[in-house]
């Protein structure tokens, strides 16, 4: 009877660390896709502003001259 507790015990145990491990790879999945929208929302902040330049602002300065 002690090895089939025993056994209970460790498969109860495995189960619980595939549960965990799945549920961090779900939060890592949904960071990284909420690092995405982070980046996605800056780059058109980034766009609108270079929009509302007025012409011949925000191009490359030739230092050479």
């Amino acid at each position: 009877m002690s090895d089939a507790v025993a056994l209970a015990q460790s498969y109860a145990a495995t189960e619980a660390v595939k549960t965990q491990q799945a549920l961090q790879i779900e939060m890592l999945k949904q960071q990284a896709a909420s690092g995405d929208a982070a980046v996605e929302l800056l780059q058109q902040s980034a766009d609108q502003q270079k929009a509302m330049l007025p012409a011949g602002q925000g191009g490359n300065v030739d230092i050479t001259a």
